[in-house]
């Protein structure tokens, strides 16, 4: 059953993937990244393109640190 729902990967301000349902509306915040699938397919992408965990503003925070 899983498998036939359709979702979305979306990000946030802080470069933060999620999936969301692709037939609702994104919640306030998220932005779609072009790419839908199953739920597979879109946290295999996620796994793919995330490859930073840290939220962007702790991201800048150290790159200022270290300047």
């Amino acid at each position: 059953m899983s498998d036939e729902i359709r979702y979305t990967v979306v990000r946030n301000d802080e470069e933060q993937y999620s999936i969301w349902w692709s037939d609702r509306d994104l919640p306030a915040g998220w932005a779609d990244q072009g790419f839908s699938g199953n739920k597979d397919e879109c946290l295999a992408h996620i796994a793919d393109v995330w490859t930073d965990m840290r939220p962007a503003s702790l991201r800048r925070r150290m790159e200022a640190a270290a300047a």
